[in-house]
This record gives C-alpha cells, structure tokens and sequence, in this order.
C-alpha cells in the first residue's frame, strides 16, 4: 500500500489567522516554497524550512507534516 505526505500549512495558517505573505516577510523564507507547501504541490523541501516553519508556528513536526494511506 501507498502513502502520500500530507502537508496541513494551508490548515494551520487559517486556524492562526496567518496569511502566506506574512510568514514569508517574517521568516525570511521564499514566498513560492510557502505557497507550493500550502497548496500540496511541492515536490522537496529543505529541512531547514520545515524547522524555521515549525519554530515560527511553535507546532511539532508531525503537526506540519504526516503521511496518509493512499486510496485507489
């Protein structure tokens, strides 16, 4: 069976009321990587943003990311 990394950024900025555009400005990190992870499309990600984004969000990683079973 499948797995798929789910990516819950778009989940976790709208229940802290964040937009993209903050969270770029305030971590410094690419505005297009923000975005492509809000909407599932990113193929990789450095480790180094999924810390900084972790740290500025105070969540734990396997709140950012998880991986789910995927359905046929």
């Amino acid at each position: 069976m499948e797995n798929i990394l789910k990516c819950n950024l778009s989940r976790i900025l709208g229940e802290k009321r964040l937009k993209v555009s903050d969270v770029a400005r305030d971590t410094d990190i690419n505005r297009g990587t923000i975005t492509r992870l809000y909407n599932e499309t990113a193929t990789r990600v450095e480790l180094d943003v999924i810390e900084t984004l972790c740290h500025y969000l105070n969540i734990e990683i396997d709140e950012l990311l998880e991986l789910e079973e995927k359905t046929t």
